[in-house]
């Protein structure tokens, strides 16, 4: 497992021990990337199930501004430091242990909005659809924001949420990226 692309290119990542968390490979990373745009100038990043922390570092070596990194897992929370510490990219990141639906209700208060949203959830508890609810509803999402859920290739996740709409998907397997942005930005650029 490596940073595939920018600035911290090829650097190796630490993988979390156990069986718990599931590493997004390089191959799928490099397509989400290849979907939502190769490079970013700036912008804030949420990841939301950090596990490793390989997609918002990914984010951050691609140019974005500053990335949130949430997961309940202890040892996940160890690794993303760990990762982040390797790649330099701690003083551009915050790190917490939390449930998901707390640190969106956290985020919330703290009024930011995210261009760039990565859900990879343990596929046995996936809370997707309720989760870009809360995102969209909540206000936590830039007028430009792309979300990212990567998930079993059997749910089908609905075609719209709220004002977002489903932009793109594609399946690696057993796995399936659904990408979500605004209605208006859908064909944009980008995705």
């Amino acid at each position: 497992m490596r940073v595939v692309a920018g600035s911290k290119k090829g650097h190796p990542l630490q993988a979390v021990p156990g069986k718990g968390t599931r590493p997004t490979v390089d191959k799928v990373k490099e397509s989400i990337f290849n979907i939502i745009g190769p490079y970013f100038d700036g912008g804030y990043v949420l990841d939301l199930y950090a596990g490793t922390g390989g997609l918002g570092i990914e984010a951050l070596s691609r140019g974005a501004q500053h990335c949130i990194f949430v997961d309940a897992n202890r040892k996940a929370v160890s690794i993303v430091n760990e990762n982040l510490t390797a790649t330099g990219f701690h003083s551009q990141a915050e790190v917490y242990r939390n449930d998901a639906n707390r640190a969106l209700s956290a985020l919330a208060k703290r009024e930011i909005q995210f261009r760039i949203v990565f859900l990879d959830p343990p596929y046995a508890q996936q809370k997707i659809e309720s989760q870009i609810a809360i995102l969209h509803d909540h206000n936590l999402l830039s007028k430009d924001a792309v979300i990212v859920a990567e998930h079993d290739a059997k749910d089908i996740l609905s075609d719209r949420i709220g004002s977002l709409s489903k932009a793109r998907e594609s399946t690696y397997g057993q796995t399936t990226i659904t990408v979500y942005q605004r209605e208006e930005q859908k064909g944009g650029e980008g995705v």
